[in-house]
């Protein structure tokens, strides 16, 4: 082993024998000392809840914070890819992620006369990164720390349950990426999002509960955790729409003023690309093809979940076949309904025409969310009359790819 290679270990073991008893705030410090260890300087950001701003982690007396949009380290979080930058002495830029879930980026200044375009270099500060974005992540479950720093707007308590509950926005493995945005991030009321990926298998969902209040979140964070239950007790889709329409029955008659809420459960086989899918009173997802829509995914739709005892017919499975590259949209009513003030809707066209666009030009799957998103607040000029929650699935062996430098 050469003798760098032996300081880059020695920075490593500094940071993961350090972590054991690291507050979230002395990330900063845990960094500088390994950094100081292979001759650069580093600077951890972390990325703001919205997506718009990277916020550095020192306590006190740090960088100001950069934006995400026109900036060099904007370009390394939006494409998750390493960026260079000139200078004296010059920088590079690299994405923090958690697994491929977009926690912000981390600069290392190099000292001496170290070449940015060195591949070794390269590589281990891109296992830097990597160190971090795991230690990030470990880290938001025992201080308020991150999630401070993380805001830039006060949430609301729907909002601080709701966000508890979910899991990560993006998840890619070999054969499916998936990934998810709500806004406003702050004060989404009955709005959420789940997923799980095993044994072959994906598991996705989108819920949307009337009103916009706590009570809202409640509703949609009952529906989301009977769901989950059901799925982790082996149960198949029609009886995760079942237990969850009789939880939240049985939450409405307690009195807690949420009766029903609207959704999507599907699940795909990673084999064959074979999807089943239950519509509970909710907009039907979108299949995407060729960057274009080929047909919303409404074979099955039902009785909002909470409502069952005044349906009809019992719920039954939607079926169809993907072909690889295929995208699966699903969305809640707050972004195809949303109006500008002149009372025109975002729409369906207008959700798949940005989508389709954002990722022709090759940008990974949740930057193509969080365009999106924008292009959603943007056309309310940033004030959302509903929650608007988008998540897209893709079944492809090179979508992963796209999440990764």
């Amino acid at each position: 082993m050469t003798e760098k290679a032996e300081a880059w270990n020695a920075a490593f073991r500094h940071i993961v024998n350090g972590a054991h008893l690291s507050t979230a705030g002395d990330l900063a410090a845990l960094l500088d000392g390994a950094a100081a260890q292979v001759g650069i300087t580093a600077q951890l950001y972390v990325v703001d809840m919205g997506q718009q701003w990277l916020r550095s982690v020192r306590p006190e007396g740090g960088p100001p914070p950069l934006r995400v949009h026109a900036t060099t380290a904007g370009r390394a979080f939006q494409r998750t890819d390493i960026v260079a930058a000139g200078g004296s002495p010059p920088s590079l830029w690299l994405p923090v992620l958690n697994g491929t879930e977009r926690l912000g980026v981390v600069q290392a200044v190099l000292h001496g006369d170290r070449d940015p375009g060195d591949p070794a270099i390269r590589e281990h500060c891109w296992e830097l990164a990597g160190l971090l974005g795991h230690l990030v992540m470990s880290k938001l479950h025992y201080s308020d720390f991150l999630h401070v720093l993380r805001r830039t707007t006060p949430f609301s308590v729907a909002s601080e349950l709701l966000w508890q509950l979910l899991p990560p926005q993006t998840f890619a493995c070999d054969q499916l990426t998936v990934t998810a945005v709500m806004e406003p991030y702050h004060s989404v009321g009955g709005d959420g999002y789940d997923y799980s990926v095993d044994n072959g298998r994906a598991y996705v969902s989108i819920f949307d509960a009337t009103g916009h209040d706590v009570h809202a979140g409640l509703t949609t964070a009952v529906a989301l955790a009977a769901t989950r239950n059901a799925r982790r007790n082996g149960l198949g889709l029609l009886e995760a729409a079942e237990l969850a329409d009789q939880a939240v029955r049985q939450q409405a008659a307690e009195g807690l003023r949420a009766p029903f809420a609207t959704a999507v459960l599907a699940d795909l086989d990673l084999a064959t690309g074979t999807v089943q899918y239950v519509v509970a009173g909710h907009p039907p997802a979108l299949l995407l093809r060729g960057g274009r829509m080929v047909k919303a995914l409404r074979s099955s739709i039902h009785v909002p979940l909470g409502l069952g005892h005044l349906a009809r017919t019992p719920r039954r499975l939607g079926r169809e076949q993907l072909e690889r590259g295929d995208r699966i949209l699903l969305h809640t009513d707050g972004v195809t309904e949303a109006r500008d003030p002149q009372g025109e809707e975002f729409g369906v066209e207008r959700l798949v025409d940005l989508t389709e666009r954002h990722e022709a030009a090759g940008l990974p799957a949740p930057e193509t969310l969080r365009r999106v998103s924008r292009a959603v607040l943007d056309h309310q000029h940033g004030n959302l009359q509903d929650d608007a929650t988008l998540l897209l699935l893709e079944w492809s062996r090179t979508a992963a790819r796209n999440v990764l430098p």
